[in-house]
């Protein structure tokens, strides 16, 4: 067996990046840049009024108050979306609205409940320091500065920004083609009647699902039995696609054939059995330059052994620059044991208590009990070494989803 960092090098240094393709903004979420992102224009184009109320000059403005008012005659209004007509003179005022452009002449904005309209003039109640509530031209963005960079996962407030400088298209990494296969006698999808002897094929959605998270399209392949034949058949047209997911049948068992099936359809093995809990049985080969993988049949080690190393894998073919999930350490809130050995991958909670993070299994841990990763968020990382921590230690927690409070 090889440590778990071991098998992580030796299929990442495997990996490489899908072309770049160009997608409207709208289509662009969760995909990765490919190119640095630099702006066209100035945000906000102009100096621009950062609150509703008046564009004074500050020298009109010094001898307000609230017992002696200044009296300023308004000369035009300026809402959002027009520009100003005409120049501010002394003893003069335009009503403006936020995000409007600033008049000529204009030092500051005075905001309007600071202000008592009369008329066709205004009464200023307070003084006014030069740039008071006025967004200068360029202040949060100048023409020609790097807004995104290559890598950058595309997120909502990403494409709100590529919006506000009018990049209509986006240089993104195409998403690679992923299939997936399970395999077994015992498996039933779905759609298709069940006797007593099968179980439902939970790993061919949860992997589709997960790649789907890691920016992958995946092409589901259904059931091979377990024969040679049929795997054969399925596994060559899972070798046309860029990477190739395959849960079960890469044990020991009588009729586990898998790997067997993939080194005779040219399928060069990289690794076999990893030094973790769950999931010791991973394989990972190429064929032609295409990833291949033989993941655990039970539907928690499959899940887990695709979060430490299809998922990077993934995310790094599609030119994410951050392909791991963040690590925090935790305190445990109670004892556990293990064997020494494996690194273990215990499904957990993390939560904030006292402003400090703590974290506790879900419950049991058998690698086929879903319901422990449904109430977990992280995965609590117990080393190779020892047998176990105590409630109060620190540990390593590797966050999946929202923390808790």
């Amino acid at each position: 067996m090889i440590s778990v960092e071991k098998a992580q090098k030796i299929i990442l240094d495997e990996i490489s990046s899908t072309s770049p393709e160009k997608v409207f903004l709208s289509q662009s979420l969760n995909r990765t840049l490919a190119e640095d992102i630099r702006s066209p224009l100035d945000h906000p184009p102009w100096d621009t009024s950062a609150m509703d109320g008046y564009a004074i000059r500050v020298s009109d403005t010094a001898s307000a108050s609230k017992e002696h008012p200044v009296l300023l005659n308004i000369i035009e209004e300026i809402p959002a979306g027009k520009m100003p007509l005409k120049t501010l003179g002394p003893g003069e005022a335009s009503k403006i609205m936020t995000g409007a452009p600033l008049p000529k002449g204009a030092e500051a904005v005075v905001k309007v409940e600071e202000t008592e309209r009369d008329g066709e003039a205004v009464r200023i109640h307070t003084p006014s320091e030069h740039g008071e509530f006025i967004r200068l031209q360029g202040e949060a963005i100048r023409s020609g500065d790097p807004v995104l960079k290559k890598g950058a996962g595309i997120r909502a407030a990403e494409i709100a920004m590529m919006a506000s400088i009018g990049k209509s298209v986006v240089p993104v990494f195409q998403q690679p083609k992923v299939a997936i296969l399970s395999t077994g006698d015992e498996l039933a999808d779905l759609d298709e009647p069940r006797g007593m002897n099968k179980i439902l094929n939970s790993n061919g959605y949860g992997l589709a699902a997960q790649v789907t998270e890691a920016c992958g399209i995946p092409v589901t392949l259904g059931i091979a039995r377990d024969s040679k034949e049929d795997l054969k058949e399925k596994i060559a047209i899972g070798l046309q696609s860029d990477f190739l997911l395959i849960s079960g049948g890469v044990s020991m068992g009588d009729y586990d054939f898998v790997l067997e099936v993939l080194e005779s359809l040219g399928v060069t093995m990289r690794l076999w059995k990893v030094a973790m809990k769950p999931g010791k049985p991973v394989a990972f080969g190429t064929k032609a330059g295409r990833p291949v993988f033989g993941l655990p049949g039970n539907p928690v080690s499959s899940m887990v052994t695709f979060e430490e190393f299809v998922r990077p894998a993934l995310l790094k073919a599609t030119g994410r620059e951050k392909i791991f999930r963040p690590l925090l350490t935790a305190t445990l809130s109670e004892k556990i044991r293990k064997r020494p050995g494996r690194r273990q991958f215990l499904r957990a909670v993390v939560s904030v208590k006292n402003g400090e993070y703590q974290v506790r299994s879900t419950g049991d841990q058998g690698s086929a009990i879903l319901m422990s990763l449904v109430k977990a968020n992280a995965l609590m990382i117990l080393p190779e070494e020892g047998e176990g921590l105590n409630a109060g230690e620190k540990v390593q927690v590797q966050i999946l989803s929202e923390i808790v409070s």
